[in-house]
């Protein structure tokens, strides 16, 4: 079939179909222009609109951002002034707990500085007190140590004659005494011969101290052979020497040491060895290890000087009995358990107070640490605060040098 159709004017060949496409084309163009128009006309109208609706949104966005701006001022303010009230208040409390804390360890301070001075003091006290007292007893022994032995000498010379005129009677009865001491040892055993001279010696004593006790120790009891008991002329025991006799040839040094014995157990004042055979240290007699040595002849003269010697010490003894009383006191008082007690009740004082000082000390760093911590959480916080809301409001809020980067803030900052 032919759908081929020729114009009439241009000669130009057709078919159907491009005619009913070109005029469906023109129908549409119409009506999408028309409806463009239309559709354009609407866009404006709309686009008016959200103008207009822009227009008032931008007017209360205007008007919420004065308010905001009003408000972040305001909150500004309130905190400027909440933080400068909380800083002058920490700094207000700390210079006060400052001032407390120093009021307190000054008392404390002072008040144990004073006990330990008057301790100082009354230690210095004690021991001059002391070393006057030792000295002043050595002082006084020694002059009547001087005092005594001038005496001692003086009589000494004043006796030299009797013991002169006395001597060749003395010389006399020994030669006597000696012969018949011979003549008893001979006919008896050595230990008869040591009988004998102890039994001479107790009669010597007794004629020559017949105010002093003389005890002889009996046979088998360890001991002296003898004890004197020395009294004075009122009839007072003053003291006591222990007397050994020994008559053999040869001289033995445990004599010493057993007279030794016998002098601490007796607690006499002096002990006499009167022997034969002298040790090669003594030429005559005299005192060795603490024992004095002599022979027979010379056992009556050593007596007298010892015990003249007694007796003086004794009345020396009487005379300062009543200050070595209260010295023996004072030095038991100064050595006694209740003085070291006191004074370490005073040190232990002390040593409490030094304790409770530096236990303050190190509460007092510890709260000093808490508050600089709490301080500087305050500021911490603070700069957090005005950095969100200077994120949140920009250039609005007026800025403040202290809370900017590279600014300082602290307990003696001044905010405006």
């Amino acid at each position: 079939m032919n759908n081929q159709i020729t114009c009439p004017h241009c000669k130009q060949d057709f078919t159907i179909e491009d005619i009913v496409d070109s005029s469906l084309k023109e129908g549409f163009n119409k009506k999408y222009l028309e409806h463009k128009k239309i559709l354009e006309e609407k866009m404006n109208t709309k686009e008016l609109e959200l103008i207009q609706k822009e227009n008032k949104l931008q007017q209360v966005l205007n008007d919420k951002e004065q308010q905001l701006k009003k408000q972040l001022q305001q909150k500004e303010t309130e905190i400027r002034t909440s933080v400068s009230n909380e800083l002058s208040l920490a700094l207000s409390e700390r210079m006060k707990l400052l001032e407390e804390e120093n009021a307190v360890k000054s008392a404390r301070l002072k008040e144990a500085q004073t006990i330990e001075l008057n301790m100082r003091k009354q230690q210095q006290v004690l021991e001059e007190k002391q070393a006057g007292m030792e000295l002043e007893v050595q002082r006084k022994m020694d002059a009547q140590r001087k005092e005594l032995e001038e005496k001692i000498r003086k009589q000494e010379q004043d006796q030299q004659y009797m013991r002169n005129q006395e001597k060749d009677s003395l010389i006399q009865e020994m030669k006597r005494q000696m012969e018949d001491m011979k003549r008893k040892m001979d006919q008896g055993s050595m230990q008869s011969q040591g009988e004998i001279q102890e039994i001479e010696l107790e009669k010597l004593l007794a004629s020559t101290f017949p105010f002093d006790l003389i005890e002889p120790v009996a046979k088998g009891v360890a001991g002296a052979d003898c004890i004197q008991k020395v009294r004075n002329q009122l009839g007072k025991e003053c003291g006591s020497i222990i007397y050994e006799s020994k008559r053999t040839k040869n001289f033995s040094m445990l004599w010493l040491d057993k007279l030794t014995l016998d002098l601490r157990s007796a607690k006499a004042d002096v002990a006499i060895l009167v022997t034969e055979a002298m040790p090669k240290e003594l030429e005559q007699f005299g005192q060795l290890n603490g024992i004095w040595i002599c022979t027979f002849a010379q056992v009556k003269a050593l007596s007298l000087a010892l015990r003249d010697r007694i007796i003086k010490i004794d009345q020396v003894k009487s005379a300062q009995e009543n200050k070595r009383d209260q010295m023996h006191m004072l030095y038991n008082y100064l050595t006694g358990n209740e003085f070291s007690h006191k004074v370490k009740a005073i040190y232990d004082a002390f040593e409490q107070l030094n304790a409770g000082l530096e236990n303050e000390k190190k509460q007092m760093l510890k709260i000093w640490a808490v508050r600089e911590k709490q301080i500087e959480q305050v500021m911490v916080n603070t700069i957090e605060m005005y950095g969100s809301i200077k994120g949140i409001a920009g250039s609005a809020v007026n800025a403040i040098p202290e809370l900017e980067l590279g600014g300082h803030l602290g307990p003696a900052t001044e905010t405006n």
